[in-house]
């Protein structure tokens, strides 16, 4: 159990340093951050239908909001 929540929590790690990497780059780093943000999405809809449901409102409907909010540049 250890292991597995130190494992989620190294990718989740690599997910935020993703998506601030795409930040940090501005206009260029749009291809960065629409890649984090389809992994985050993903990985919630593997949760859902694996572990709860509730994955899929408190992670991948956020990163939809984030990524439609990219597309649209709001």
């Amino acid at each position: 159990s250890a292991t597995l929540a130190a494992n989620q929590g190294l990718y989740n790690g690599f997910l935020v340093a993703g998506l601030f990497w795409g930040l940090w780059l501005g206009d260029a780093g749009y291809g960065v951050k629409v890649f984090f943000l389809l992994c985050v999405i993903i990985a919630g809809l593997y949760g859902a239908a694996t572990a709860s449901r509730k994955i899929l409102y408190v992670q991948a409907a956020p990163a939809a909001l984030a990524l439609g909010a990219l597309f649209f540049n709001i």
